[in-house]
């Protein structure tokens, strides 16, 4: 059973079910409703690398231009869904103020996933670091401007 696999688990479903744990890795995506041009893209990224105070551990980002997707573990007191909204609201707003658009380009809603071991998180960080080079933006993963990995210059 998962609730005895991780600390403090826990279910929540909006349109899908949220799990939560303490001391746990996430695998999360979300969709754009349109493609974000390289400001906003940018933007995303750097609301992303910095949310309000120590509240996450971001091991790899990367911003492509239809999608979002990000490993992270949240720091002790802190929800996930905030800090990813938070980022998303910010850049939200600056898009809209550049834009004149009526509404931000995120869905609400993202899809988070616990990561449940070594082999899984490897799978996902090698997915996210590579996205871009997929999608054919870039030939290598270190070119792509709107990606970030923990520790790299």
């Amino acid at each position: 059973m998962a609730s005895q696999r991780w600390d403090n688990f826990s279910i929540w479903r909006g349109r899908l079910p949220h799990w939560r744990a303490d001391n746990v890795a996430y695998y999360v995506t979300f969709r754009h409703k349109r493609d974000l041009d390289e400001f906003e893209r940018s933007k995303l990224l750097v609301n992303l690398m910095k949310p309000d105070g120590k509240a996450w551990d971001l091991v790899i980002a990367c911003v492509l231009p239809a999608q979002t997707e990000l490993i992270f573990r949240v720091t002790e007191g802190n929800e996930l869904s905030d800090i990813v909204e938070k980022a998303k609201k910010r850049t939200g707003k600056d898009i809209i103020k550049k834009s004149g658009e009526k509404w931000p380009p995120f869905y609400d809603e993202s899809y988070d996933h616990i990561i449940r071991d070594d082999a899984e998180f490897e799978e996902f960080w090698t997915k996210i670091l590579e996205s871009a080079v997929e999608l054919e933006l870039v030939e290598e993963p270190g070119e792509y401007p709107d990606l970030y990995v923990a520790g790299a210059p």
